[in-house]
């Protein structure tokens, strides 16, 4: 018994440890774009849409096609009506009645019906409804596949910001508790004032504070991060690229030199499909006045008797089958048609503004994130030249007052430029990634699937 516990106990180890290998993912930043289109929550639920929307364009098709229907019916008279005829018709005195009943207390009957649109102007307005909602839907997915395209890199690029961010505090604390150890056996030996020691426990504090916060922060980053992927927010998940090397790869200047063609925005044909079936409700609208044919051919079969003997191979079934037509034809509306119409004539005429309206702001937006993905480059560039300089003049500062040829406050000045420096750098190349993703998404210039 005890070596099959201890085996039990192994088993479940080691499905234990490979179910959690196989929570752990490595992803390079294209690697989770692609991982998220395919596993985001929004993006699952917007090719759903296109489902859904394909199933409903099939909808609409079938409401044309022959409809077939079946109807059985049993039905027991527990007290059969009784009517009233002359007497004479069964040899009575003329100018009296008498009673009857007619037919079995028991009936059943099975009746089939086939139904066939024969001319609906409607119908083939809805046609081309379904057809324009089944674009609609799948310009709503490409729209969201490139909003998960563009979230999956700002949550990449965060979760790498925060962790430079905390491996420069955690270097910038470690230095600073050298220093502050080193002043205090200075200041314990009486060569320096107390003052010194007490600006270096400030500094200190505050990048202890701060380096607790970019902690805090990489894992809301992270968390952040798996949701855009589409995986639970605890799952380990381990980036395989460095936030310098992808904010080099993504100063492509040539980008701002792309032109816009306006059919290929997302937003563009959403609002145009939005246009389209505008124009279709305003079809619709008028194909109300048209008449509506349709036809139908039925078979059925009854049987009769007072005891239930349906089931009977000798009971008599009576056949009877009907063909018809019916025709209907809109007359008078008392103007209630011609109401609807002109709404549905006012709803494009909106729809077509709008169409405008969007096509100026699409122009706005690229222009706009054109001006902020140069800003971002240019303000990487000096980012590095600014931390460059903050790096010699704490250096500087450094050597003066390990000399006593400064104050701790210049020293404690020149740390707080220098982490301020570093910060603004390692933001200004998260700029860069992020402000150039918002122009690939107005310009729609890559794949997303």
């Amino acid at each position: 018994m005890t070596k099959k516990l201890i085996l039990i106990v192994l088993l479940i180890s080691t499905s234990i440890g490979f179910a959690q290998e196989e929570k752990q993912y490595n992803f390079t930043l294209q690697e989770a774009i692609t991982f998220a289109i395919d596993s985001n929550y929004t993006a699952i639920n917007a090719r759903r849409d296109i489902a859904k929307a394909i199933k409903q364009k099939w909808e609409t098709t079938a409401t044309g096609l022959p409809q077939i229907s079946a109807v059985v019916d049993y039905q027991n008279q527990l007290k059969q009506p009784v009517i009233f005829i002359p007497a004479e018709l069964s040899g009575g005195q003329p100018g009296t009645f008498t009673t009857a009943t007619f037919g079995g207390a028991q009936t059943a009957s099975a009746t089939a019906t086939l139904n066939q649109l024969i001319f609906d102007g409607s119908y083939l307005v809805g046609l081309q409804a379904a057809k324009a909602f089944l674009d609609f839907s799948e310009n709503a997915s490409e729209k969201t596949n490139l909003e998960v395209r563009k979230g999956v890199i700002n949550a990449y690029g965060s979760v790498l910001l925060a962790e430079e961010l905390v491996s420069i505090f955690e270097k910038n604390k470690k230095a600073l508790e050298e220093n502050l150890f080193e002043t205090r056996k200075i200041f314990e030996n009486g060569l320096t004032e107390e003052e010194s020691v007490e600006q270096l426990e400030i500094t200190l504090l505050d990048i202890e504070t701060q380096l607790s916060n970019a902690k805090r922060s990489r894992v809301i980053a992270k968390q952040m991060f798996n949701i855009a992927l589409g995986i639970q927010v605890d799952t380990e998940v381990t980036l395989t690229e460095d936030l310098d090397d992808l904010a080099q790869q993504n100063i492509q200047l040539a980008m701002l030199d792309n032109t816009l063609d306006i059919e290929e925005n997302v937003d563009y044909k959403i609002a145009y499909n939005l246009t389209e079936q505008r124009e279709l409700e305003l079809k619709l609208e008028k194909s109300k006045a048209l008449p509506r044919l349709t036809g139908f051919i039925n078979y059925a079969t009854q049987a009769n008797d007072n005891d239930f003997v349906f089931l009977d191979s000798e009971t008599p079934w009576f056949q009877s089958s009907i063909v018809g037509l019916s025709l209907n034809v809109p007359i008078f509306s008392s103007g209630m048609r011609n109401a609807k119409t002109q709404q549905a004539k006012i709803a494009l005429d909106q729809s077509k503004t709008s169409l405008e309206e969007t096509i100026q702001n699409v122009n706005l937006e690229l222009n706009t994130a054109k001006s902020n993905y140069q800003f971002a480059i240019e303000n990487y560039e000096n980012s590095k030249k600014n931390l460059a300089l903050a790096k010699r003049i704490e250096n500087k500062n450094q050597v003066k007052f390990t000399e006593g040829l400064s104050t701790s406050f210049d020293l404690r000045q020149a740390q707080t430029q220098l982490y301020t420096a570093q910060q603004q750098y390692f933001n200004s190349m998260l700029n860069v990634i992020t402000s150039k993703a918002e122009i690939e998404t107005i310009l729609n210039t890559l794949p997303t699937n």
